[in-house]
């Protein structure tokens, strides 16, 4: 069990080496939202929860390429900017600070690819494991993907999740799996004189 700012998730290491995280329940909030952009003309997409608010955009006209990362970041953050200016949020006011495009898959084993930008200027070089939830969460809102089907999501760059889901009240509970290597390690001390060692609450 792993605690999260948005809810406890679990991971699971799988025989093939693939890490699964079973991610908090995601849902669509809004379908086919329209906004109309400060560049960009009218934009739709689908408002939805994975564990950060998403803006999930198909129809867009952007190639989406590791070459024309500078202009997809423009037209992200243009939505973005846009969907802020035109009050259009989350449930309860939640700010919608990812924006997914998605187009066709350039690898054999995916089903669709995908560029994330992330709050401020930065974008996931992962498929995103929120935003995979979330579109997930969609496809099931239009019963275009079954409970236990797989949906393979490719990133810009070629990096690939599969994931899969079991219905829930709102939505989907969604299950993400990728394969990660360890770049780092830490070592936690707890000297005994430390009268915070084991945290605190205000």
């Amino acid at each position: 069990m792993i605690e999260t700012p948005v809810g406890d998730v679990t991971a699971e290491l799988r025989p093939d080496g693939m890490i699964a995280v079973e991610n908090v329940e995601s849902y669509r909030h809004r379908a086919a939202t329209m906004v109309e952009t400060e560049n960009h003309g009218l934009v739709s997409g689908d408002i939805a929860w994975g564990g950060n608010w998403f803006f999930l955009i198909e129809d867009h006209e952007q190639e989406l390429e590791p070459s024309r990362l500078q202009a997809l970041t423009e037209y992200a953050s243009d939505v973005r900017g846009s969907l802020a200016r035109h009050a259009l949020t989350g449930a309860a006011g939640g700010e919608i600070d990812h924006i997914e495009l998605f187009g066709p898959p350039r690898r054999a084993d995916a089903d669709s690819r995908n560029f994330v930008l992330c709050p401020g200027l930065s974008y996931d070089r992962s498929p995103c494991g929120t935003g995979t939830s979330a579109k997930m969460a969609c496809l099931a809102a239009d019963g275009k993907l079954d409970e236990g089907d797989l949906w393979r999501q490719e990133s810009l760059l070629g990096t690939r999740f599969v994931g899969s889901y079991r219905r829930s009240t709102r939505g989907v509970i969604p299950t993400v799996a990728g394969r990660a290597w360890i770049t780092a390690e830490g070592t936690l001390q707890f000297d005994d004189h430390d009268p915070f060692r084991e945290g605190f609450r205000l």
